[in-house]
């Protein structure tokens, strides 16, 4: 297919979903969230296993499928040799893949480093909306709880209408937008405006602000169907939702693609994506606008 035509697309609906097969014991679990994904929201499903096809592995494969209850009957199955980013996100691209879904529990050993790594990398360069599922279940998980990350950025209001979208499909009543007012950096901000009363005024400003912009990106997204309720947080930024989300056992934090790549350098001086891909305090839908 041409892949211009991915430029501008919105991020939804789910046309197309994709999952990654990757060889562990829950892998039928992580096939059966696919499944139910795919159902509701009448998606096609493309299951893309990186390494090479085995008779043991395509005979495995087809006993999930039976056992799935017809969940995984018209699906089509990829088989990519090779274990390059590139490459799965090449049949993503050529697929027009809306949704690649990827599993991201703990483990030992090499299994563990290679699909932490590969996890980050998609992070960061896919064109597709990424779904990390950290305890995939075989009857599904059920969403209840979805927190949306709201920041002032061109991306958020199309990763508002995304969660609102989600959260309707998977029936969803009410769902939580999020800001995070980081202290240390409005103290950096205002550090040379003179005064202590000036400078707790300009902090006001910037905070009403900050506000201002979350609550009119809520109006212009307002569903019928979706309640969003708005709370709003102090600490730094990427590690208090991700606290947040812990301490409330949501089942979906929502939040925008980075804006860029980035990369070693970024490990050490840890910000606020690298907060919540280091330590996942839920399953984490991250939402490609594709607008840049």
């Amino acid at each position: 297919m041409d892949t211009c035509i991915l430029k501008g697309r919105p991020p939804h609906p789910f046309e197309t979903i994709a999952v990654l097969v990757a060889t562990s014991a829950s892998m039928e679990a992580v096939l059966a969230e696919a499944g139910c994904l795919a159902s509701v929201f009448n998606a096609r499903l493309l299951l893309i296993h990186m390494g090479k096809k085995t008779l043991k592995l395509a005979a495995h494969l087809d006993e999930i499928h039976v056992r799935s209850g017809g969940r995984l009957q018209n699906t089509t199955t990829v088989w990519l040799e090779d274990r390059h980013v590139d490459s799965l996100l090449h049949i993503c691209k050529e697929n027009a893949v809306d949704l690649l879904i990827l599993e991201t529990i703990r483990r030992e050993g090499i299994l563990r480093y290679f699909l932490g790594s590969l996890v980050r990398d998609v992070c960061r360069t896919a064109k597709c909306s990424l779904l990390l599922l950290t305890e995939p279940k075989v009857v599904g998980t059920a969403f209840n709880k979805i927190i949306i990350r709201g920041v002032v950025n061109p991306k958020t209001p199309l990763t508002l209408s995304t969660a609102l979208y989600f959260a309707q499909q998977v029936g969803v009543g009410e769902i939580t937008m999020v800001t995070e007012l980081d202290q240390p950096g409005l103290s950096m901000a205002t550090a040379f405006t003179g005064s202590a009363a000036s400078t707790d005024i300009l902090k006001k400003q910037i905070t009403n602000g900050e506000v201002r912009k979350i609550q009119d990106m809520v109006r212009h997204c307002r569903s019928e169907e979706v309640k969003v309720i708005e709370e709003i947080i102090s600490g730094r930024q990427g590690y208090a939702i991700r606290q947040l989300t812990k301490n409330q056992n949501a089942d979906l934090l929502v939040i925008n693609s980075p804006d860029s790549r980035y990369g070693f350098i970024d490990r050490i001086f840890t910000h606020d994506m690298e907060y919540i891909l280091e330590d996942l305090p839920s399953n984490v839908l991250i939402v490609h606008s594709r607008i840049s």
